[in-house]
């Protein structure tokens, strides 16, 4: 898979994949095949998010020591849809990141749904759960995969799962615990993660 020509030709800018997702809800649509009312209200509730994690959430200190440290260019390349709830907490993260050294990290967003191959060939637990953060060298390497979601949150899902088939309660579960958690055990894993690169 050529991953450079994926993020240069068919990646699009934060700002771009935001308009989007705004634009396609105008024509009461979603990204993806599927437009029905329940995923335009998921996408409704997504723009809430990500406006709201844009507005209120600032990178820690550790996240942009780790940043600071970087010797390389590094490109970020995100598997994502507008209906995602998980996406929706933790993109604008990716977006911080790479606002914040332009010189170090490009951003470039891909529609899961549009690229299934790309997903396909990084499944999670044989699904295609996204977001996926693809980090590439120069070279258009794939480094680490990281996502869907932090690990803590991961293990949690997965009892939420055994309690309960009902996706509605899971889901309140689910963005209850973005709530708290305020984006500092996503900003703690790519810490980690970026603490690996050169």
């Amino acid at each position: 898979m050529n991953y450079s020509n994926i993020f240069d030709n068919e990646g699009i800018s934060y700002a771009d994949y935001r308009e989007l997702v705004n634009e396609l809800l105008s024509q009461k649509k979603t990204t993806g095949e599927d437009h029905s009312d329940a995923m335009l209200h998921y996408t409704k509730m997504n723009v809430q998010r990500m406006n709201r994690v844009d507005k209120t959430v600032t990178l820690n200190p550790d996240l942009l020591e780790s940043l600071k440290n970087l010797k390389k260019q590094y490109r970020f390349l995100v598997i994502s849809e507008g209906w995602c709830g998980d996406a929706a907490q933790i993109v604008p993260v990716f977006n911080k990141v790479a606002t914040a050294f332009p010189e170090k990290i490009s951003l470039k967003f891909v529609l899961r749904d549009q690229n299934l191959p790309l997903i396909d060939a990084h499944l999670t637990n044989g699904g295609r759960a996204i977001p996926v953060l693809l980090v590439l060298d120069e070279a258009g390497q794939v480094l680490y995969k990281w996502g869907p979601r932090p690990k803590v949150l991961q293990s949690l899902l997965a009892e939420w799962k055994k309690e309960s088939t009902d996706m509605m309660l899971i889901a309140e579960q689910l963005h209850g615990w973005y709530a708290k958690d305020k984006t500092q055990s996503t900003q703690e894993e790519l810490s980690a993660l970026i603490q690996q690169l050169d």
